[in-house]
């Protein structure tokens, strides 16, 4: 690391700092406010970026903004290309000043504060005025020269946060009649984990879900996009594809599903050739919306076929493969992906960790992905369009209002997740609310 910068900074003077992917922490720091660290290693892989050894400050991957809180202006310090490369970029307090060290050379602008100087009551989650209005440039100028997509967002109804990975086809048809029953706008019916046997397996059937064909058949013959949950560069370490081709393998990407992930080398060509026959068969289908989740496996550390290939080219081409297949009209929905290297490849992203997993239902969790939504919201239709994950409205969700508070005021995709029949007058409402474009 090499110190680029030494900025004079008020006692307001706050640093933003840009995660590696969707779940990483993301926010306005001030002086006293400590950098979020991972727990244990398997964190450090899933929610931060692996193999960065994370030091005292605070640290942005291709991008971290100083505001000096006192109205002078504010410094921006981004790459314009993450094509190949993301450097780390880290600030630490010294005194009256923030000193700035990155990884590789970065640009450096300023935005002046003008009248919308930095204030206790105008920084919080959000950042002051002159802040977001520094974000807001750089979105504009990354986006314009990543060819980000941006457009209308859909409108969906997503099994995950009601069925988990117990979902059936029975509840999708069931779903399916009640948002005709109830003449809800929605425009895609997505279904999460749970219609496959798992990573590294995804077009054997799974006989306690149902027949996949058939009920992606009925959500189209209704009248709305189907769509479909994928994690498509991750396989736990027992699955068919890590036991029968070890050398399609890198470095490791964490646990989940009581295993030990492992990321795809998204360079080899079994792995492409795999990768094709999977997304073209869901193409064929008729799925034309895709979840992509647990990108961040295609970038981890470790060795790969193309030798001279970075972990962030490889994610790129292997995104950029689905992007390929499933044509430039499907949309992709990214979820726990490198943010900076997934522009122009998808059309939302998501911007936050999950609302709550399992055993969360009653709202113990907090609102977990709020900080991130809050902070993120100048990425919407500057990198993509933004997803601030699913309204949760039954009244088993005890933190339905204040989760219905962020989400309605967030820009982006309009989603919720329940099973319709359980859902009250009020939550209802909230799902009106929300597919009727309404905000808080």
């Amino acid at each position: 690391m090499t110190t680029i910068d030494e900025v004079p900074v008020g006692p307001e003077g706050r640093v933003y700092a840009e995660g590696w992917q969707s779940w990483s922490p993301t926010t306005w720091y001030g002086r006293v406010d400590p950098a979020h660290r991972p727990s244990q290693q398997r964190e450090h892989l899933m929610r931060f970026r692996p193999g960065s050894p994370l030091t005292d400050g605070v640290q942005g991957e291709g991008l971290l903004v100083v505001d000096p809180g006192d109205g002078s202006p504010v410094r921006t310090y981004g790459t314009m290309d993450a094509s190949t490369e993301v450097p780390s970029i880290r600030a630490a307090w010294l005194g009256d000043r923030v000193v700035v060290d990155a990884e590789t050379p970065v640009e450096i602008w300023t935005t002046d504060a003008g009248d919308a100087a930095s204030s206790p009551a105008a920084v919080g989650g959000t950042g002051s005025p002159a802040g977001r209005r520094a974000l807001e440039e750089f979105g504009d100028r990354f986006g314009a020269t990543s060819g980000a997509r941006t457009g209308t967002p859909p409108r969906v109804w997503c099994t995950w946060y009601r069925y988990f990975e117990d979902v059936t086809a029975d509840d999708l048809v069931e779903n399916l009649s009640a948002i005709d029953e109830h003449a809800l706008p929605v425009d895609v019916v997505q279904i999460d984990d749970g219609w496959s046997l798992g990573t590294g397996e995804w077009m054997k059937p799974n006989p306690r879900f149902g027949s996949l064909p058939d009920v992606v058949a009925r959500i189209r013959d209704n009248g709305r996009r189907a769509g479909i949950w994928l994690a498509p560069f991750v396989v736990g370490s027992r699955s068919d594809a890590a036991q029968r081709q070890p050398e399609w393998l890198t470095g490791p990407a964490g646990r989940n599903w009581g295993d030990d992930l492992i990321g795809l080398d998204l360079t080899n060509p079994g792995v492409q050739a795999y990768l094709r026959e999977v997304v073209a068969s869901l193409r064929e289908l008729g799925v034309d919306y895709l979840k992509l989740d647990f990108l961040y496996a295609g970038a981890v550390p470790g060795p790969r076929h193309d030798p001279d290939a970075g972990s962030v080219e490889a994610y790129r081409s292997g995104l950029g493969l689905i992007r390929e297949v499933m044509g430039d009209r499907a949309y992709l929905l990214g979820c726990g992906a490198p943010i900076l290297p997934s522009v122009g490849l998808v059309d939302a992203m998501r911007i936050s960790p999950d609302t709550f997993h399992e055993g969360g239902e009653d709202g113990s969790q907090g609102l977990r992905g709020a900080m991130s939504l809050q902070a993120r919201a100048w990425q919407h239709g500057r990198l993509w369009t933004t997803d601030p994950d699913c309204l949760v409205a039954r009244p088993q969700f005890a933190l339905r209002d204040e989760w219905a508070d962020v989400v309605l005021a967030a820009p982006g995709l309009r989603g919720f997740s329940d099973r319709i029949a359980e859902l009250d007058t009020h939550g209802l409402r909230l799902v009106e609310r929300l597919l009727d474009g309404a905000s808080a």
